[in-house]
């Protein structure tokens, strides 16, 4: 049996042996080990981390007494702001990774100020705080050297501009190669993907397309920084303020889709709308849920129900430009309970990473209090040909209870997704779905949708043996 004093190292936190962080039972800590100890003081005492809190730039943390995991290099112990959802760059969309680009500019061009610069500038250290992109490694920080180049310089180029790059000039989806290279998009493969024209804009020219020359140039050679291959401090911000330029250079020209305009034409009367609005925000005031997930969440009009009853609330949709325009409205409004993410529910974020932990898998980020799956079932089962008791054991699998919308097959936007496809789901109707997700859920309540033939039900999860 494990002692309750036993430390677990969380699965990401073993690259740096600056620190990491691990659990004591639910709490999280963060080790500083000896090795960085000056540099964390500098940081703390310079005004840095001050500056950066003041413009919530960096996770916030406490020192603790709390007894180390590794007492031999230990230096100091952490205990930082708990994130309320941990996610990983190829599930954001456009602008949210290039608001963490910039971001990661700000933090770097401030560290500058205050004799630091960052060592690292993986689009990981990143999360979505309250709405904003926020710098959650505190030990990425190290002294400035007069005339040494910066250290992470590669690294932002290949996770933060290669794939913005490539997402406004070549095509939206390609942030998904994001989640095959965990270091951030090659150079060499961003400078082959994207168009020749690219070549004519300076930052681009530089950041990726030279850049991806002199890196195979020195592939196999050693880089020697001699006293004439020095960088100026002034060099150096000249650096970062072009990259800011390249990066606000990339600009995406969103097309119409076939989901984004969804609650425009959707065959929902006014009534009808008002009704499941009314259902989804009773649920919600009832269950109390601390953590809601939004699947298919559209331009997230029901994720800002929960998220307006103080609930984090995760919506996710697989349309970009839905994400997109519902990460706009939370940027518009401050929106701090609302965390918009890119996720294609038949094929969700896996495991990644070294032993496939390091990053976790959407279901290994669960579950959820609450999960909403309004309009979805009949996408999943007709467009995707997954049988209903599949469903319902993933639904169960990521959530404690569920709010459900059945569509059936004869409403009208079901036969929108047989126009052009023999009807092979015999299977799909009230009764089976019933009888499947009452495999893994009791059923609370059932909400007939007025004007439409559509049901809400409200279920809780059975106890998984």
């Amino acid at each position: 049996m494990k002692s309750v004093d036993a430390a677990r190292i969380h699965a990401a936190s073993f690259r740096d042996p600056s620190g990491f962080l691990f659990y004591r039972g639910s709490e999280l800590f963060r080790q500083v080990n000896l090795e960085s100890r000056d540099d964390y003081d500098l940081m703390m005492r310079s005004g840095l981390y001050g500056e950066l809190t003041e413009k919530c730039l960096i996770v916030r943390h406490n020192e603790t007494a709390e007894k180390p995991a590794n007492p031999e290099t230990a230096y100091r112990i952490l205990k930082p702001e708990m994130v309320p959802f941990i996610s990983h760059p190829y599930e954001w969309c456009f602008s949210q990774i290039r608001d963490a680009a910039l971001a990661t500019l700000d933090i770097q061009k401030t560290a500058m100020n205050y004799g630091m610069s960052l060592k690292d500038a993986s689009a990981y250290n990143i999360q979505f705080i309250h709405g904003n992109p926020v710098l959650v490694d505190t030990l990425s920080f190290e002294k400035y050297r007069e005339g040494a180049p910066w250290v992470a310089y590669r690294q932002f180029c290949q996770h933060f501009l290669a794939p913005l790059a490539l997402m406004a000039h070549t095509d939206i989806r390609l942030s998904q190669l994001l989640r095959i290279h965990i270091d951030g998009i090659p150079l060499d493969l961003a400078s082959r993907l994207l168009p020749r024209s690219t070549a004519l804009k300076f930052g681009l020219l530089t950041h990726i397309h030279l850049h991806a020359k002199t890196q195979k140039h020195y592939a196999d050679k050693p880089v020697k920084i001699n006293s004439h291959g020095k960088i100026s401090k002034t060099a150096f911000l000249g650096i970062i303020d072009s990259l800011r330029g390249s990066v606000l250079s990339c600009n995406w020209k969103r097309q119409a889709t076939e989901w984004r305009d969804y609650y425009s034409g959707t065959n929902y009367t006014d009534t009808a709308m008002e009704s499941k609005i009314q259902t989804v925000t009773r649920a919600v005031e009832r269950l109390k849920p601390g953590q809601v997930w939004d699947l298919g969440a559209n331009n997230g009009v029901f994720s800002r129900i929960s998220a307006g009853m103080g609930a984090h609330t995760v919506s996710l949709d697989k349309d970009e430009s839905c994400v997109e325009d519902n990460y706009m409205q939370v940027k518009r409004n401050r929106e701090k309970n609302i965390l918009p993410l890119l996720m294609d529910f038949t094929n969700p974020s896996p495991g990644t990473g070294w032993a496939n932990i390091e990053r976790d898998s959407l279901a290994d980020r669960g579950p959820a209090d609450l999960v909403l799956a309004l309009a979805l079932i009949h996408h999943l089962a007709i467009s995707s040909n997954v049988p209903l008791g599949r469903i319902a054991a993933m639904l169960r699998s990521i959530g404690k209870n569920l709010i459900i919308e059945f569509v059936p097959k004869n409403d009208s936007q079901a036969q929108r997704l047989l126009l052009n496809r023999e009807d092979i789901f015999r299977d799909y109707g009230r009764d089976e779905f019933e009888r499947q997700f009452r495999n893994y859920f009791r059923v609370r309540e059932t909400i007939p949708i007025p004007g439409t033939e559509r049901t809400i039900y409200l279920m809780e999860g059975l106890s998984r043996r």
